[in-house]
């Protein structure tokens, strides 16, 4: 009985910890005004008939906070590469100077910083009901055990913990993520 009880707390605690990371992942997405490779990060290219991603078919790193460097390994995917920043419609522009691709980094205007704000709370709301969700998920697991009162208020409380310590770590990305953008 005890085993079952350990892997399903063992279970949430993993299915939690995915939620964070997934959080974490999605605030990558959301730039902060500097430059980071990981915003040309869903780009695709028609490399030879087939969609492949950006950073498989080129370098690309950061000279600078304000620009970001896209050295293609062959250089007739130059073209290929603009078009494809291009259609992301990401609000970049990319300048071609035969070599490579440098794409200036705009400030963000106060709206923009707000309007990335709310997108980052809206994320971090969704990550704390997946882990409400999954709370509820182990406590209907766990009536399932048969356990005795007592154990079952012990088990239900070690889920809430998990829950609580969850939801934390939720808020301090959050926080993070709202200084990085608001700051100028």
């Amino acid at each position: 009985m005890n085993e079952e009880l350990d892997l399903i707390i063992e279970d949430l605690q993993e299915q939690m910890q995915k939620a964070i990371d997934h959080l974490k992942k999605e605030f990558v997405a959301i730039r902060a005004g500097k430059a980071s490779p990981q915003m040309l990060a869903g780009i695709t290219i028609d490399y030879y008939g087939s969609q492949t991603p950006l950073s498989q078919v080129a370098n690309i790193n950061t000279p600078d906070a304000r620009t970001i460097s896209v050295q293609p390994w062959e250089k007739q995917m130059i073209t290929e590469i603009e078009k494809g920043i291009m259609y992301a419609n990401i609000g970049l522009n990319p300048m071609n100077n035969g070599e490579s691709i440098i794409i200036n980094v705009p400030p963000l205007t106060e709206e923009r910083r707000r309007e990335l704000s709310k997108q980052a709370k809206a994320e971090s709301e969704n990550a704390k009901v997946s882990i409400r969700n999954i709370r509820k998920e182990g406590n209907s697991e766990l009536k399932k055990l048969e356990l005795s009162e007592d154990l079952l208020k012990i088990s239900e409380a070690n889920v809430q913990d998990l829950t609580n310590a969850s939801i934390v770590k939720i808020d301090e990305a959050y926080s993070k993520k709202e200084k990085e953008i608001m700051t100028v």
